[in-house]
């Protein structure tokens, strides 16, 4: 039997995750969390044999959750199921650490085959996406996009001013400094060639990058 954790901040999701995976005779869920700090404590009550991971929650999420989940658990195999089908976010979380990525519009059946490969220790990236990959390593650092070329941290600061969030709640959100915010934003709006938030939107909706 695998054991599951869900971590996902949306009701919704978690229990249509939990209904789909209740219908196979070897997956069982063990836990759910809604946000990184309850990955975290539940990680630390009981290990399942695998995390089922939405790559954006509040608090710590992403590449840096999946970072410090593999630092205390190493073995646990991290599985993201995410809205994103954008090869450079796949690429972040696979990075990071996690063994599979997997996007919310998939079949049942492609989901379930991703669980058991991923828990049996392998690794599975949903086809149309192994693509981009495979194009966006091909591709010489001078082809790359400009949203490309910023770091993890700067891509998450990145979401979050897209959300409309300003510079201090971004630094509650991600537990670091007003300063190091800052720093981050005016890093970020350097590389995309930017000088203000509205250009930072069109600049989003230009690259489909809003969710």
């Amino acid at each position: 039997m695998i054991r599951v954790m869900i971590a996902d901040d949306h009701a919704i999701v978690r229990g249509g995750l939990r209904q789909l995976l209740s219908l196979a005779p070897d997956i069982e869920v063990q836990a759910e969390a809604v946000d990184g700090a309850q990955v975290l404590e539940g990680l630390r009550r009981e290990l399942p044999d695998l995390l089922l991971l939405d790559v954006n929650m509040p608090g710590l999420s992403g590449p840096d959750l999946i970072a410090r989940v593999k630092s205390h658990w190493p073995t646990l195999p991290i599985l993201v199921l995410s809205m994103h089908n954008e090869g450079q976010v796949a690429a972040r979380v696979l990075k990071a650490g996690a063994s599979g990525y997997v996007t919310k519009d998939s079949e049942m059946e492609v989901l379930l085959a991703a669980i058991r490969k991923v828990a049996g220790g392998g690794k599975y990236i949903v086809p149309e996406l192994a693509e981009k990959l495979v194009f966006d390593v091909s591709l010489g650092s001078g082809d790359r996009l400009p949203h490309e070329t910023l770091s993890d941290r700067e891509m998450e600061v990145f979401r979050l001013l897209l959300a409309g969030q300003g510079v201090n709640e971004i630094a509650e959100q991600l537990c670091i400094s007003n300063k190091t915010v800052s720093t981050h934003k005016t890093r970020l709006m350097e590389k995309l060639n930017l000088g203000s938030t509205a250009e930072l939107v069109r600049y989003a909706m230009q690259h489909g990058l809003l969710n």
